[in-house]
């Protein structure tokens, strides 16, 4: 039965309560769901797709989100080339929904960064220390004096970090070069840079196609797939927010159902061999966890926060805790439902 304008309203207003109470690990909240056809809160939705993220790819793909908003919402998809550009947009308003790093959404949220994480969509072993083949670079301990290329601001920078940090390495120690994933890894070798801080799909179509050596790989190191939403977003349209969230989930048990077809589409789309991103997504990347954010990345993040401290990248621990207390919103993973959409 089609719900009544006025219940319309009510759904509207219980979640978008919800949404700016937040949710600190461990709560727990829900919404009930989307409107009914042309109901929908907003006219457009401003969401990214990422190669770092599969499900992304799956629901573009598939067309879940036009097919549930119809002619009502216009979908707007843009790339995330990383981590730091998804926060870049979600800063300037240019995205409304977007996917990073657990650590680069710390680290956005701990600078002022209006966003809440809302979804986990992957656990991946994503980011190692690379160097090219035939390098004399065995071990962390021997980056001393060398140039070492990241991406600032993302999982493989913070990676980085943590591992010098476990060998006794200061940060002025090196020489951190600032580039983009893909820049980074060609800079590896074209022999610009001694070691790469590296990121899948990139790192796994050098490791295949050129001989790239990952010298040092440490899951722990690596912070969960985050997909992060502003406040206002949440606030004002928490019936989109509740069709992003319910197409991942719908994504996710797609991927479970079909990973070869999931790795053929990453194929596609980061224009890579069918075998490096078979590697990546069913070699090193966990799609069949939780999805609710919650202890297990708080505890995650709580390792992460004293070193973005530490390298200057936060301004103080306080920031981190306050950061930390507020990131985690719930509300629309635990009402999810992958069958309201597509």
């Amino acid at each position: 039965m089609k719900k009544s304008p006025l219940a319309v309203i009510a759904v509207i207003a219980t979640a978008t309560a919800l949404a700016l109470t937040g949710c600190v690990p461990g709560e727990n909240a829900g919404t009930d769901a989307p409107p009914a056809d042309g109901d929908w809160s907003a006219s457009t939705l401003s969401i990214d797709f990422a190669t770092y993220n599969p499900l992304s790819l799956i629901i573009k793909e598939q067309g879940w989100l036009e097919e549930t908003f119809g002619d009502d919402v216009e979908v707007t998809w843009t790339q995330s080339l990383g981590s730091n550009k998804a926060n870049e947009g979600l800063l300037a308003g240019a995205l409304d929904v977007g996917s990073t790093a657990g650590s680069a959404a710390l680290l956005a949220r701990s600078n002022g960064s209006p966003i809440q994480t809302i979804a986990i969509y992957t656990q991946p072993e994503w980011s190692a220390l690379v160097v090219a083949e035939g390098s004399d670079i065995e071990s962390v301990e021997d980056l001393r004096g060398k140039t070492i290329a990241v991406t600032i601001g993302t999982d493989p920078y913070f990676f980085l970090l943590q591992a010098l940090d476990e060998a006794g390495i200061g940060l002025d120690e090196v020489n951190v070069q600032n580039l983009q994933h893909a820049d980074g890894g060609a800079a590896l070798l074209n022999g610009t840079v001694d070691a790469w801080s590296g990121l899948d799909p990139m790192m796994a179509a050098n490791e295949i196609n050129s001989g790239a050596v990952l010298f040092y790989r440490n899951i722990d190191f690596n912070t969960y797939g985050f997909l992060n939403a502003t406040e206002s977003f949440i606030a004002d349209h928490p019936d989109l927010a509740q069709a992003v969230v319910d197409a991942y989930e719908k994504a996710r048990l797609w991927f479970l159902e079909n990973p070869e077809e999931s790795a053929a589409l990453l194929a596609e789309v980061a224009g890579i061999d069918i075998a490096v991103a078979e590697k990546v997504l069913l070699e090193r990347t966990v799609v069949d966890l939780d999805p609710v954010p919650g202890d297990t990345q708080y505890s995650v993040l709580e390792k992460v926060g004293p070193i973005q401290v530490a390298n200057g990248d936060i301004a103080s621990q306080d920031d981190v805790d306050k950061a930390l207390d507020s990131l985690f919103n719930t509300t629309f993973i635990d009402a999810a439902d992958p069958d309201r959409v597509g």
